[in-house]
């Protein structure tokens, strides 16, 4: 048993947002400053307004980015790609989950912290609007237990009106990248009674939204986010996290009694709590919740700077180097993740880069053979296929290159248009003093408006004898 007034230390047993019997503890978390959360401050703001402005930004006539799952149609920084491109994008994909899995092997959580959309909305948007409506930490906790009156209901209402008009702006900014702002636009123009299911999607995908931000919350990160869950697996000793020093920090006690008492630096003063906007203590170590915002590093060294002692009492770290005290964030380890991820990282890129804008496939009619074409040449019938991925129609031409022949159409040439698979068949005629073997080789030339677009290599089959 501990003596009365001795403050008893125990680790948890349950979530920091869940009390002793089993319901929410509501996280009133304080206003975060400091010099990192002013860098988060810049990148959010730079990521929402990327986000935001996206879809309304043109590259020749189409939106600078586009997700449209519908049509299989995807725009990346004015790049368009089909769904004969399948193949990029899956693997973008594996690519994007082995740099996710290596980059928290080394760095933690820094996404979640620094660029995950839930963070961001939560505490650059949502949680900004609260604390101008409503007030500081305290301020909050104050309005929650007083009695329901004019001035909290005005304070509730137009909190929870500003925050479902987000909801639903953030819902058109979405449905903007799916199918396009002038789609959208017509849309919001042709109202409810035309695009009745239409509307009714967006409403309740904006209700999703903002039960998530005004409700649910920090519960995301620790009970409905999969990353999260991940982190267990994958972080270790020597991955770089938000830590507290316990070796320079315990035994904790008031400044005034640090040197007689021989207490740490943490003053057990609980600014690190305070901020954290899932409610945990970061002294109790490597936690489910925590999302490496550095609101408790800024919360601890504004305690430190006050209290003349160093900062990084909590700071960016590994257990490893709390340990050994030696901060050492770029390890061998790290370098070599690194450079894997780099590698990476310029493989997907050259394989955008040497995407062509057309994909060619000529091949010889399947269960024919060559036929006699009057008294000196042959035929042979070539099925075409032309995938057109750039951004306007084409009329195309076929043309042998190696040889001297004849190329004429079975039915009308088609017009290919964008994104589009155009078809059809044809009969290559070579008088018999170009044909060379049995398998003689064929050069296709591709011309679009007389010019050369992409060759296709085939052979024309003629008869044994020669002669």
């Amino acid at each position: 048993m501990k003596s009365k007034g001795e403050k008893e230390y125990s680790y948890r047993d349950r979530i920091a947002t869940v009390d002793e019997h089993g319901k929410r503890n509501w996280v009133y978390a304080k206003k975060p400053k400091g010099d990192l959360f002013n860098k988060r401050r810049i990148v959010a703001t730079i990521l929402l307004l990327i986000l935001f402005i996206g879809p309304y930004i043109k590259y020749k006539g189409d939106p600078i980015m586009l997700f449209n799952i519908l049509e299989r149609k995807f725009i990346l920084f004015g790049v368009i790609f089909w769904p004969q491109d399948f193949h990029l994008i899956l693997l973008s994909v594996i690519t994007l989950i082995v740099f996710v899995v290596l980059f928290t092997v080394i760095f933690g959580r820094l996404f979640c912290g620094w660029v995950c959309p839930q963070t961001i909305f939560m505490e650059f948007i949502f949680r900004r609007i609260e604390y101008f409506i409503e007030g500081d930490a305290a301020a909050q906790k104050r309005l929650h237990k007083q009695e329901w009156n004019f001035d909290k209901i005005r304070k509730k209402t137009l909190k929870h009106i500003i925050f479902f008009a987000i909801a639903v702006i953030t819902s058109t900014t979405f449905l903007s990248y799916i199918i396009g702002a002038d789609q959208v636009l017509e849309f919001y123009k042709q109202g409810p009674l035309i695009q009745t299911g239409g509307f009714t999607a967006l409403i309740i995908f904006s209700a999703a939204f903002y039960f998530v931000f005004a409700f649910f919350r920090e519960q995301v990160c620790t009970i409905a986010c999969p990353y999260g869950r991940l982190q267990g697996v994958l972080v270790d000793r020597k991955t770089i996290i938000v830590a507290y020093d316990y070796k320079r920090g315990e035994p904790r006690g008031p400044l005034k009694l640090a040197k007689e008492k021989g207490y740490g630096d943490c003053i057990a003063c609980n600014s690190c709590v305070a901020v954290c906007p899932t409610g945990i203590d970061i002294k109790n170590g490597t936690q489910l919740e925590c999302i490496n915002c550095t609101a408790c590093i800024d919360a601890c060294n504004a305690v430190m700077d006050r209290s003349g002692r160093p900062r990084g009492l909590i700071r960016y770290d590994s257990e490893e180097g709390i340990s050994t005290g030696k901060r050492s964030i770029f390890n061998t380890r790290s370098i070599a993740y690194s450079a894997v991820l780099t590698v990476l990282l310029f493989f997907v890129a050259s394989m955008f880069m040497i995407r062509g804008d057309f994909e060619v496939t000529i091949l010889r009619q399947r269960g024919t053979m060559f036929q006699e074409y009057g008294n000196d040449s042959l035929s042979n019938i070539y099925n075409y296929q032309i995938v057109n991925k750039i951004r306007q129609d084409i009329e195309v031409q076929l043309k042998p290159i190696n040889v001297n022949g004849k190329i004429r159409y079975i039915g009308p040439k088609e017009i290919i248009k964008k994104g589009e698979v155009g078809k059809g068949t044809f009969m290559l005629i070579l008088p018999k003093n170009q044909i060379k073997s049995s398998n003689t080789k064929i050069i296709f030339g591709v011309y679009s408006e007389g010019k050369l677009i992409e060759e296709y290599n085939s052979t024309f089959v003629g008869p044994n004898n020669l002669d």
